[in-house]
């Protein structure tokens, strides 16, 4: 018993060390979705935000065309803009990943709106959703849950 413990230990490590990678990177062709993460959120009734990076490896550009959730009813990316001194915020319609290039999903500027939640975004849980490209069609990612004033990842 003792000796298979050590072969346990380190199996269980490798479990976490792969589970952790998957969601912090995911692949589709030339698409690379990084670091996905979102705040809790204050029950259901007000929406939440995710956020994430896309990285274009690819010769060409591809579009964000839109989200999809079990954790919302309606998800959307929305962009954030200044007018006149005020914040605006509204559906950014599609997205382009140009050739080469990063597209970033960040506090105070362009994220996934969780609009009309399907149940409270806790601390510590997961949840999914999928990207849908108009050239790599669905990328499903995992997005992990920090604080309701998590400012990134490394929270």
């Amino acid at each position: 018993m003792i000796r298979v413990l050590p072969r346990i230990l380190v199996s269980f490590v490798f479990l976490i060390a792969a589970t952790t990678a998957s969601a912090e990177q995911v692949r589709g062709g030339d698409l690379v979705v990084e670091m996905p993460w979102a705040r809790a959120s204050i029950g259901t009734s007000r929406p939440a935000a995710a956020y994430l990076t896309i990285k274009n490896e690819g010769l060409s550009a591809d579009t964000l065309l839109g989200v999809k959730t079990d954790a919302a009813a309606t998800p959307e990316v929305h962009k954030m803009e200044m007018r006149d001194g005020i914040a605006n915020m509204g559906p950014a319609g599609p997205v382009e990943v140009p050739a080469q290039g990063i597209v970033t999903l960040a506090p105070g500027g362009m994220h996934v709106m969780l609009r009309n939640l399907n149940h409270p975004l806790k601390k510590g849980e997961y949840f999914s959703m999928t990207l849908i490209f108009e050239k790599e069609g669905q990328i499903n990612i995992v997005v992990p849950i920090y604080s309701i004033g998590a400012s990134g990842p490394d929270e």
